[in-house]
């Protein structure tokens, strides 16, 4: 089964976040960090200025890579456990390694 074009659109807007040096650190942070974390935990882990991890954060959640929690005034990002498993998939039927109907997902990481 071929890869549509609704799906291929997705998943570029998928490859176009992670088209960023800093989101894959930020992402890879979250993933392996096991809880949420503020934006102001990410700065001092990653020495970013706030206001580029809030724009990177803000890219990778709007693709539903990162998810957050919001709790009066704190913001609590965390990775969404559906798009570690769901993207190398995407990557294996764009390189053509998996047949499309194959995939074990049908929608989103962002749902």
């Amino acid at each position: 089964m071929d890869v549509g074009r609704e799906q291929a659109e997705t998943w570029a807007s998928w490859f176009r976040a992670l088209g960023d040096a800093s989101r894959i650190v930020i992402l890879n942070l979250l993933a392996t960090v096991g809880r949420p974390m503020s934006v102001g935990e990410i700065v001092d882990e990653l020495d970013l200025a706030q206001s580029t991890v809030s724009h990177h954060l803000k890219i990778l959640g709007d693709v539903g890579f990162a998810l957050v929690d919001r709790e009066a005034t704190s913001s609590w990002w965390r990775v969404n456990e559906r798009c570690l498993a769901s993207f190398p998939s995407a990557a294996e039927v764009v390189m053509g390694r998996v047949p499309a109907g194959v995939a074990p997902w049908n929608e989103s990481p962002s749902g």
